[in-house]
């Protein structure tokens, strides 16, 4: 090769028209590449004389050998063609610079000689986080230990610094707000850990924590508050100072819980020397997806706990081991042969079972520790010894305290920024912990600073809702009665206890159901209706279906549009084909249980339900920005409509008016004639 490139350059410098390497000659091809390449470097401009060489000694030398490796590879010829002609047109452009200046040649569109780019820092798994004990008081020392990191704090910056960016999205306070949610996602492994970092966020936002149970006789306008309803589902409210009673409430929702694999009740499993886990579907996921993975667990696991007064309590203490300790193996395509012609069939009751090790490694494992055996019939027989182990030795406690778990399986790859220009974001869960970080987000900068509820009139608020990929039919569903007691509530403390204060508030209220949006797909586009295909970058689609699959109509939509279009963020529509079936959301749900006007939108992404889904970084800023245009311009947008309101008097004529035969009489109103003159009626 050194040979062949030392050639190749005095070929160059002698102005020679054609390649001539005494040894190692390559083949045909490959020659007239080079040929091809040396007349595109050594062409000269057009009316000099005589022609100059365009590549240094040096740079030809990089030259060849790059050429002389990139060939040996036929299916990259064409691309390094390409690359070459560029490097000809660039050489030309530059041998109109001042002389004396180098001529840099360009390959693929990199500057050889050139410093490489430099390549993005890849997001980190985050890290373990110390768990809530108590709702309150743990949670704001835990919040102020943490350690954040400067994405996350400039994801947490002000309304206005995310607006600085750019018309569609981009910019550095899109990109650390992407940031910033991969954060977020990438400890949320469940709905727990959803719900105990939105609980982080909101203290350290200024929020008070208050609790179901207790009494909210101390709400006060400019007061800003979050509960939890079993620590799955998340509402966080901030009361505007002007409010007066019966105005609205403006509300984002959205869920915490995405398609997964559940532990089940009896997890232990051994089969043909494997110990296995039992586990079941929860949601309709791509289960295709979850194949040869790395899979850790999280959820949260009852323990046995002695308080200082020596009374024995149960508690719930969140755990998250985020490092490869189950798989669920393919088959070899030897061992299936059809699988790419008959499609990928298995049973998600026999072939989903993911293994957690062999029975022989995990007998010496517990021959090691010499535990004694579980008794049959025992909470700890149903589930392998390791497995209990493991969760006792990350909570720090005895394998006999544990008295019961829920637990998730989860992939242990952490979400990045992806894409050739980092547009993309590649993560699990995006359906929908990426609406409910920018729920948060958006609610805790629209409330951010002293004055920033001094105008508003209505109470923004957000609930985050466990179980939507199931039915929301549960306790902590959008099914369930949270939203409608808590308005009812807010609403009976600030009217002072008018009677008929909290029904005015469920009328004057707006919800906006945001969960993410199909986009259009570049190998399938045949999915989509040929007027509704939403794109990546283009704002926050707008989902409608006449059917009531959503909760959109003509005022919802309108609404949300206009707060957008002020703030100059766009939006886009979906309809789905009349010949597919809808999906549905939380939106009809809480439309039908508040009786309120409710719109349904949500980010447009790829590979919904997957193990791995994306989406793109534009969008998340710019729903960002128009959450933020929702809670602070709505109430002003919202007092100018009135849909239900009588149609002002005289648009038809006056009351007094008679019927008449016909309605050229210009619509003036005339004199009412004598009774006893009147018309007989047809």
């Amino acid at each position: 090769k050194a040979r062949a490139a030392a050639a190749f350059a005095q070929s160059l410098r002698s102005q020679s028209a054609s390649l001539r390497a005494p040894r190692l000659r390559p083949p045909r091809g490959r020659s007239m590449i080079r040929a091809a390449a040396a007349r595109t470097l050594t062409r000269g401009v057009a009316g000099s004389a005589p022609p100059t060489p365009l590549l240094t000694p040096t740079t030809a030398t990089t030259v060849a050998l790059a050429t002389t490796t990139a060939t040996c590879n036929i299916s990259t010829r064409a691309l390094h063609l390409r690359g070459l002609a560029s490097a000809g047109a660039t050489a030309r452009r530059g041998s109109n610079t001042a002389a004396g200046s180098p001529h840099r040649t360009l390959v693929s569109g990199i500057g050889i000689g050139a410093p490489r780019p430099q390549q993005q820092t890849r997001t980190q798994p985050h890290q373990q986080r110390p768990h809530l004990q108590q709702p309150s008081n743990a949670m704001a020392k835990s919040t102020a230990k943490r350690p954040r990191s400067d994405a996350a704090r400039v994801a947490g910056a002000s309304a206005t610094d995310a607006a600085a960016a750019t018309p569609n999205g981009g910019g550095a306070a899109t990109a650390a707000l992407a940031s910033g949610m991969l954060e977020y996602i990438n400890y949320a492994w469940t709905p727990y850990h959803a719900v105990e970092e939105g609980s982080r966020r909101l203290l350290k936002a200024g929020f008070q924590h208050i609790s179901e149970t207790g009494a909210w006789a101390d709400l006060k306008p400019g007061g800003k508050y979050f509960f939890t309803r079993n620590y799955s589902t998340l509402v966080a409210f901030a009361v505007g100072q002007k409010f007066k009673p019966g105005n609205g409430f403006y509300m984002v929702g959205a869920h915490t819980d995405s398609p997964c694999l559940k532990l089940k009740p009896v997890t232990k499993s051994v089969k043909a020397g494997w110990h296995l886990v039992n586990v079941e579907t929860y949601g309709g996921g791509l289960w295709s997806t979850w194949f040869d993975r790395d899979l850790g667990i999280a959820g949260r696991v009852l323990v046995r706990s002695k308080g200082d007064d020596g009374v024995e309590r149960i508690v719930h203490r969140l755990v998250k081991v985020d490092r490869p300790l189950l798989r669920i193996p393919m088959l070899a395509i030897h061992l299936n042969r059809t699988i790419n012609t008959d499609g990928f069939k298995f049973n998600t009751q026999t072939n989903l079972a993911p293994v957690l090790a062999t029975a022989a490694k995990a007998q010496l494992g517990l021959d090691a520790k010499a535990d004694p055996p579980a008794a049959a019939g025992s909470e700890a027989a149903k589930h392998h010894a390791q497995l209990l182990d493991l969760l006792a030795t990350e909570l720090g406690i005895a394998v006999s305290d544990i008295v019961d778990f829920e637990l998730n399986l989860c992939d242990v790859q952490p979400g990045v920024l992806g894409g050739i220009n980092s547009e993309f974001v590649f993560v699990g869960r995006l359906d929908n912990l990426c609406m409910s970080y920018l729920a948060l987000q958006s609610l805790a900068d629209a409330c951010a600073g002293d004055n920033a509820l001094a105008e508003e009139t209505g109470v923004r608020a957000i609930a985050l809702f466990d179980h939507e990929e199931v039915g929301s039919d549960s306790a902590q569903g959008a099914g369930s009665p949270v939203m409608r007691d808590t308005i009812t509530r807010v609403a009976r403390v600030l009217s002072g206890g008018e009677a008929d204060a909290p029904e005015r508030s469920l009328r004057n209220s707006f919800l906006v159901s945001a969960d993410m949006a199909h986009a259009l797909h570049p190998n399938y586009q045949d999915k989509h209706d040929s007027e509704h295909q939403p794109r990546f970058h283009e704002g926050l689609v707008l989902k409608h279906n006449a059917n009531q699959r959503y909760a959109t109509n003509a005022v919802s939509a309108a609404l949300f549009r206009e707060v957008g279009k002020r703030r100059g963020v766009p939006c886009q529509e979906f309809c789905v084909r009349n010949d597919m079936p809808c999906g549905s959301t939380i939106g009809p749900i809480l439309a039908s249980a508040l009786g309120c006007r409710t719109v349904d939108v949500g980010i447009a992404q790829l590979s919904m339900h997957s193990i791995r889904e994306m989406c793109g970084t534009d969008d998340v800023g710019l729903a960002y920005r128009h959450f933020v245009a929702f809670f602070e311009d709505f109430g002003a947008l919202d007092a100018t409509l009135d849909i239900d309101a009588l149609p002002p008097p005289n648009v038809l004529g006056t009351l007094n008016d008679v019927p008449c035969e016909h309605t050229g009489h210009g619509g003036a109103p005339r004199e009412p004639p004598h009774p006893g003159l009147a018309k007989p009626s047809k």
